[in-house]
């Protein structure tokens, strides 16, 4: 083999490299922190699986935290009956202030909509509650979950198509998450007592083990924080840290709220009888 061909085989080496790299690997991303083995990383480091049966769930979080980012996530969720599981996948700080925001799925009986559950911490306090269905079957094939996370809002995107905005209120006294750098988790566990028709229908354990798959995790654009620093640096400059919603995200996200939203806390007059929570007033 002549030299010329040896430095393209390298070239070639080198580009795969770079792509695999790109689009993530489990093996450096994360590690699986619970569940005896019922946690699986799968394909080189392309796949990971999250299984429950009635022993114990599983579960795993990033190995980096992060101040701001925005991160991707494809899921395939428990197919069949799902009733009583739960899929969580957010991202949170630690501590009884601690900052989250959330995906979770509910499972239901076979041919029953999931719902997707999400919810934003800050400071400790959440009680912000937005909950949906889905417009496709989210067992049947792999989609894009996404968190946009920057100092004035929050997005949530199901397959780039924006399902929730939470903006920055703290001009109104309502804290933001923005001080405490965060890991991602997620987890498959029983919930039975909660989570499909509020608890009346539970798990059937003999469709166990239940499993929910994951995929091309992607948050090359985030701010990794380590050792009291961001890897953005005291002036950042990324685009996506000013990203706001345009007026096509805008329309798309009130067709979503229009025909899929079933909760949403800003209008449960019942549950805040003193008055809504500030950021429920925004427009």
């Amino acid at each position: 083999m002549g030299f010329s061909s040896k430095a393209q085989l390298v070239g070639l080496f080198i580009c795969l490299l770079g792509a695999w790299a790109v689009a993530g690997n489990f093996y450096q991303d994360v590690d699986i922190t619970w569940g005896d083995g019922r946690g699986k990383i799968l394909n080189n480091g392309e796949l990971l699986t999250l299984s429950l049966d009635k022993a114990s769930g599983s579960g795993f979080q990033s190995n980096k935290e992060f101040l701001f980012g925005k991160i991707d996530m494809q899921l395939k969720l428990v197919a069949g009956n799902s009733a009583g599981t739960v899929t969580a996948y957010y991202l949170s700080s630690q501590g009884p202030t601690h900052d989250e925001i959330d995906f979770e799925f509910l499972g239901n009986l076979s041919g029953d909509p999931y719902i997707l559950h999400t919810n934003v911490f800050s400071q400790g306090k959440g009680n912000r509650e937005q909950q949906f269905y889905l417009w496709f079957d989210p067992t049947a094939d792999f989609h894009t979950y996404s968190i946009l996370w920057n100092p004035q809002r929050i997005i949530f995107s199901v397959d780039g198509t924006p399902i929730r905005e939470f903006k920055n209120a703290e001009s109104l006294g309502v804290p933001y998450p923005k001080n405490q750098a965060m890991r991602i988790y997620s987890s498959l566990w029983n919930a039975d007592d909660w989570a499909t028709r509020g608890g009346l229908v539970k798990t059937d354990w003999t469709q166990a083990p239940f499993t929910a798959s994951y995929r091309n995790f992607n948050a090359d654009q985030a701010c990794v924080w380590s050792n009291g620093a961001s890897s953005c640096g005291s002036t950042p400059t990324a685009s996506w840290l000013s990203e706001e919603l345009d007026a096509t995200s805008q329309e798309r996200l009130k067709w979503v709220q229009k025909n899929y939203m079933i909760y949403n806390y800003c209008t449960d007059l019942k549950r805040f009888p003193q008055g809504l929570p500030p950021e429920c007033n925004m427009s």
